[in-house]
């Protein structure tokens, strides 16, 4: 039943609406109800459930788990209900076993929360979902009746980048997230035969906040004749360098005062964190940090590329881009996910003159920026 101005004091259910205001009413409810999701599989990589069945090597019964698992006895009852949802979810399957009964085993989504799997997500999964967040989503409305940077500041009183500062532990987590996801995506892309050209002609390599260098090692021990650079914060980059290979150097600063000189420069997921007219500056750093294109300079982003609003298909991929962005918009303000056409702006106005979306890497993409045409 399509939408049309009604009469609110005179509607009446009847046969023919009841069916659509039914499922309307179905929509509000999962949409208020869908935090209890992330809380579901918040709870269950900290009770370790899915370490527990790989351990076990075979599926679980729930007596098994209960049995297995860090569980008041009181509670055990309702561990059926915390695993019907994540089945519910692909989180779990359930399969027969041999005496006749059900029991649990792993998916490819959870095979990823392992905390051993060599591409694990369990620690990015976890670091998300804590109240530092999850909590600023609440103060949504507040922002948008205030001039506060953003809903992360309106509860803290600060920036989400100063509060990392003075929280060392939350600082770690986020960089242990980071890196989790670092070599989720590096591990894809070296094994990507359209990544494989992006390097053609580099000889040198500037990751700009990139973190504690997870990217550049894959990086580097994919294309050995790279040398890479590490650009982040001086309390970042501190005492990584004596560990670092021989091709890797950290190098401690801001990328919003200056970025080493290199033939390529790296934004991995930085762009989305700040606003359009920090963007540009930013890039406008990384156009003097690089050489002409004609020598193999460009900049590579690797971020998400939102559909274009003009484009009415709302897909799977649309709906969760546009979380993320509902993610920036609470921790950022200003920053944000974009469409094409708002990365072209961008580019345009920090001074460079063409770009090229590979769309390899699901959600996100690969973006080729160039300085200058060929002469």
């Amino acid at each position: 039943m399509k939408y049309k101005q009604m009469d609110l004091p005179t509607f009446t259910i009847n046969e023919d609406n009841a069916k659509e205001l039914l499922e309307a009413q179905r929509n509000i409810w999962i949409h208020t109800f869908y935090y209890l999701k992330s809380m579901a599989l918040k709870c269950v990589l900290q009770l370790g459930i899915p370490d527990t069945i790989h351990k076990h090597g075979k599926p679980m019964s729930l007596n098994e788990l209960a049995t297995s698992l860090p569980i008041h006895p009181n509670n055990i009852p309702s561990l059926n209900r915390l695993m019907r949802i994540l089945e519910s979810s692909n989180f779990f399957s359930k399969k027969l076993l041999e005496d006749g009964g059900y029991g649990f085993d792993l998916t490819l989504s959870s095979q990823l929360l392992l905390k051993n799997h060599p591409h694990t997500q369990a620690q990015f999964s976890l670091t998300l979902l804590e109240q530092m967040v999850t909590d600023p989503s609440h103060h949504l409305t507040s922002w948008f009746q205030n001039d506060a940077e953003s809903s992360f500041h309106v509860l803290n009183g600060m920036s989400f980048w100063e509060h990392m500062s003075h929280d060392s532990k939350f600082n770690q987590c986020f960089n242990e997230a980071m890196e989790c996801d670092s070599r989720f995506v590096t591990s894809l892309l070296v094994n990507n035969k359209s990544f494989k050209g992006i390097f053609e002609g580099v000889e040198t390599l500037v990751d700009v906040g990139g973190g504690n260098g997870t990217t550049v090692k894959a990086i580097t021990e994919a294309y050995p004749w790279l040398k890479c650079s590490v650009l982040d914060l001086p309390h970042v980059v501190q005492g990584l360098q004596e560990k670092a290979s021989s091709n890797v150097k950290f190098v401690a600063g801001d990328m919003f005062e200056a970025v080493p000189h290199a033939d390529a420069v790296l934004l991995k997921w930085i762009l989305h964190d700040w606003s359009d007219k920090d963007c540009i500056k930013i890039l406008k750093l990384c156009k003097e940090a690089i050489s002409n294109k004609n020598k193999g300079g460009k900049l590579i982003i690797i971020d998400i590329v939102v559909d274009s609003e003009n484009d009415h298909i709302i897909s799977k991929e649309s709906n969760t881009k546009y979380l993320f962005d509902m993610l920036m918009m609470s921790l950022f303000g200003d920053g944000k996910e974009r469409t094409e056409q708002q990365f072209k702006n961008l580019f345009q106005q920090a001074g460079f003159s063409d770009y090229k979306i590979i769309p390899i890497l699901g959600l996100r993409s690969i973006i080729e920026v160039y300085p200058s045409q060929i002469i």
